[in-house]
């Protein structure tokens, strides 16, 4: 499937992205309907990406994650859409984002429970972007260990970028929601640096 690109639709100014102090070393930035034609590329990501069911251990057994998750698959390139926001992500916020991965929310039942992504300590000051595609669904932020949590709901193209402390002081979760349709997350990740703060 073919996608046009629309540079317009990418911010390139702080006005076009609300940022949002979830304390005084951590934020994030937000945009609603940040990546162009986002149902096209959900429709593709659902029939091209090899998804699967991973398990983790929980209280000393293996449980499967109620989600699918898939990277992109070695040797192919990237659909120009996805980088080109991966260029522009890169270069607004300072960092070489070097890895793509997927996790596919099939339905209401699918969820991530209250967690902190696993980064390298050596990356103090990390920045993840996210986008949403496909159907809205809640996506919570809170204290790290517990406290009043702030909701957002992300999907069809949206976008959301954590940084400073955020990673490390504050925890997020994707809560089952009965009904719900298909959603997809995409996050870019760095594997060095801090960037400069933005």
């Amino acid at each position: 499937m073919a996608f046009t690109w629309q540079p317009a639709l990418f911010p390139a100014e702080a006005g076009e992205l609300t940022r949002i102090a979830l304390d005084d070393e951590s934020w994030v930035d937000h945009a609603v309907g940040w990546l162009p034609n986002p149902d096209g590329v959900f429709d593709e990501f659902v029939s091209r990406l090899p998804w699967a069911e991973r398990d983790r251990l929980m209280y000393g057994r293996r449980v499967a994650e109620p989600r699918l998750t898939a990277r992109w698959p070695d040797g192919s390139e990237l659909p120009r859409v996805l980088e080109e926001a991966r260029r522009s992500l890169s270069e607004r916020y300072g960092v070489e984002f070097d890895s793509v991965g997927f996790n596919l929310y099939r339905d209401g039942a699918d969820s991530v429970a209250w967690h902190r992504d696993r980064i390298p300590a050596e990356i103090e000051r990390p920045v993840v972007a996210l986008v949403s595609l496909g159907t809205p669904r809640p996506f919570r932020l809170r204290p790290y260990g517990g406290g009043p949590s702030r909701l957002f709901r992300l999907g069809h193209g949206d976008l959301l970028v954590t940084g400073g402390q955020t990673q490390r002081r504050w925890e997020h979760a994707v809560p089952k929601q009965r009904g719900a349709a298909p959603r997809i997350s995409v996050a870019f990740r760095h594997s060095s640096g801090p960037g400069p703060e933005r």
